[in-house]
């Protein structure tokens, strides 16, 4: 994707089962060295920080963070031998979690890094835990504690509102069951959430929301329970059979082995078709749903719509890495070649990478190999159009340097017209490339005068899109079963329709270049609008510490 947005993180947890007379050393820093393994095959889903909570009963840190921006590589030294190896033998342990981060919520600090660890003079109150997604109801749940009066916030992100909402559920003189302390979450959530929580009393707890917006699975090789964001690296590591956390469910995992619980019903499944069109590794099984198998029939899908007559000179490019499944499918369908004429510079830093300025963006990551493109018909295929601000540069670049006779851009998604409000980073309309052509989402192929609209737009030939009623036959998964509410506009919750609501009162909202003013993230903003009462089902219980329970972390 040219003009990239990015997943809320992704999670990872190992634990060593089993009771042995003593854990070793050398098998805690088996357990802790598999984190920054399965991490950096969830780089996909967050560069921004990297983070790890481990637990050892026999040291006096019973539980441990380490966590700060940068990437896995960057936070876990791995470029230095005995820095890492001097890292892993401090937080070795029998059990950790670990995170991956991009802000959709918060700032880029270095304390919004994940995993969060709460402290606490008992064993099953003291907890660090780590999630993915995004809470809907954010600003709803922020204003209802901090109207306690004597309570405080420290940050702008829904993690904290998390960790006070498990504190509360852990209020009390005896340990709950976790399937309650989950139940209470649920109550109170409106939102995407995948999420590993490790205490101070050896509990291991991962567990998905009731829709299943993101995934999560895990799997067990000997002793060694293993968890991720996606299949990918576990199967790399050998673990299996690879099992999906059911949307509504909870894995509790103890020294004894683990057991699975249902603390919600799912009756409406909203898996993020997203996730096989762009975020997860080509190499996972999402929801026993192959990621790559789901992007070649988008490719195939592109080809049986094409309408342009094919020629010599026609090749098919695509914008590295994801759209390459779909590009190469529809090649293979048209019988044309498929080149790499866009090439990608892998080694350019995150400087260079978060730069304001799309246009330099552009210029440093891709450059168009002009031996390829020179005199041809160019087909550039890509995942989805966001902003479309890149796009543009990079069509403007394909015909300028790489002197191609003609630049047709065909895109493996649907038109997006509306927020995500459930962890991607697009929260307002006024950002997006679409609805600034398109009143409302089309079924089938796009008008021909509005196609024709947005490829002049975009310095292009013509523009063909995915329809959206090929979707959910593409990824091989029933329409109802998936979040769509970025394409349609409409949403799987409450607070994802209440949003989209609020974006579009600002939609007109948009600076130069793209770029949405500071600060307004929709669901950031949800507390400056007048809002309808909260329905009864929806209110927050009252945030009360326990006596003798700290009030702030």
């Amino acid at each position: 994707m040219l003009d990239p947005i990015h997943h809320e993180c992704g999670v990872a947890a190992t634990y060593r089962m089993g009771h042995h007379g003593s854990d070793s050393q050398k098998e805690g820093e088996k357990i802790t060295g598999l984190i920054p393994e399965i991490l950096t095959d969830l780089q996909n889903r967050g560069q921004l920080s990297a983070g790890i909570s481990s637990y050892d009963p026999h040291r006096g840190q019973v539980l441990d963070t380490h966590k700060d921006n940068g990437t896995v590589a960057e936070v876990f030294r791995t470029a230095n031998e005995v820095k890492q190896r001097a890292l892993i033998r401090r937080y070795a342990g029998r059990a950790a979690i670990g995170h991956v981060r991009y802000a959709t919520c918060g700032l880029d600090d270095p304390s919004y890094a994940q995993p969060f660890e709460r402290h606490h003079g008992r064993l099953w109150k003291w907890f660090a835990f780590c999630f993915n997604g995004n809470i809907a109801n954010y600003d709803q749940c922020r204003q209802n504690i901090l109207s306690r009066g004597d309570y405080h916030l420290v940050r702008q992100t829904d993690t904290e509102i998390i960790m006070h909402h498990l504190s509360l559920a852990l209020k009390g003189e005896e340990k709950p069951d976790f399937k309650t302390v989950f139940q209470h979450l649920n109550s109170t959530f409106d939102g995407a959430y995948t999420l590993a929580l490790l205490n101070a009393d050896g509990d291991l707890i991962i567990a998905r929301d009731p829709h299943g917006f993101r995934p999560l699975c895990y799997a067990v090789k000997g002793d060694i329970f293993a968890a991720a964001s996606e299949s990918h690296p576990l199967e790399r590591l050998n673990f299996g059979p690879v099992r999906n956390v059911e949307p509504g469910t909870l894995v509790h995992v103890r020294p004894d082995g683990y057991s699975v619980k249902r603390f919600a019903d799912s009756p409406k499944k909203s898996f993020c078709f997203f996730e096989w069109v762009y975020f997860s590794n080509a190499a996972s099984t999402l929801n026993d749903i192959s990621v790559y198998v789901s992007r070649r029939r988008l490719g195939e899908e592109l080809a049986r719509a094409e309408t342009e007559k094919m020629d010599e000179n026609c090749i098919i490019v695509p914008v590295p890495d994801t759209s390459r499944a779909a590009a190469d499918a529809m090649a293979h369908e048209l019988g044309i070649p498929c080149y790499e004429g866009l090439m990608r510079n892998r080694y350019v830093g995150r400087t260079f990478i978060e730069s304001k300025s799309r246009f330099d963006k552009a210029r440093r990551k891709y450059t168009p190999v002009a031996d390829v493109l020179q005199g041809k018909r160019v087909f550039l295929v890509e995942d989805s159009i966001v902003r479309s601000t890149t796009l543009r540069v990079i069509v403007g670049m394909i015909r300028g340097k790489g002197e191609a006779k003609e630049v047709h851009v065909r895109v493996a998604c649907p038109p997006i017209m509306a927020p995500c409000s459930y962890g991607i980073d697009m929260s307002t309309v006024s950002e997006l490339f679409a609805p600034r052509f398109l009143d409302r989402p089309v079924e089938g192929e796009l008008p021909v005068e509005v196609a024709s609209n947005m490829a002049k737009d975009l310095c292009a030939d013509s523009l063909r899109y995915l329809p959206l009623d090929a979707l959910a036959k593409c990824i091989g998964l029933p329409e109802r079963d998936l979040c769509m509410g970025c394409l349609t506009s409409q949403y799987p919750t409450e607070w994802g329709n209440r949003l989209y609501q609020i974006a579009e009162r600002h939609r007109d909202e948009r600076m130069p270049d793209g770029v949405v003013p500071e600060g307004r993230r929709t669901y950031e903003s949800v507390g400056h609008e007048e809002q309808p009462p909260v329905p009864p089902e929806r209110v927050l219980p009252d945030v009360v510490p326990t006596e003798g329970e700290p009030e702030k972390n």
